[in-house]
């Protein structure tokens, strides 16, 4: 709908609330920062946007298997934003690796 406010707000609340009720390094905290991100992404205020999904793949490297499609995720938004800053050979990269995920991991 483009309400990017108050999709971060809620984000935001949902993030402060887990931060309290779960362990650091919950895929759910992941989760958070990713819905973050995308909105940031959305918003373009990019560099919000890749440190709210660099959080994310921080956790999720923690807290998941190295070959998780939830990884592969978290590269592919990162991708998206430096695509859209218009940095295509990061982006390439982080679209490389969340392919390399998806072909480990998927049918």
């Amino acid at each position: 709908m483009g309400e990017y406010s108050k999709a971060l707000s809620s984000y935001e609340r949902s993030l402060e609330i887990r931060t309290i009720a779960l362990p650091p390094n919950h895929p759910d905290l992941a989760s958070d920062y990713n819905n973050i991100g995308v909105v940031y992404n959305n918003m373009g205020e990019y560099s919000k946007a890749l440190s709210s999904h660099e959080r994310s793949l921080e956790i999720k490297k923690i807290a998941l298997p190295p070959n998780h499609p939830d990884l592969a995720q978290s590269y592919n938004n990162i991708g998206l934003v430096y695509d859209n800053m218009g940095e295509y050979l990061k982006a390439l990269a982080y679209y490389e690796k969340a392919q390399v995920i998806w072909k480990k991991s998927l049918p």
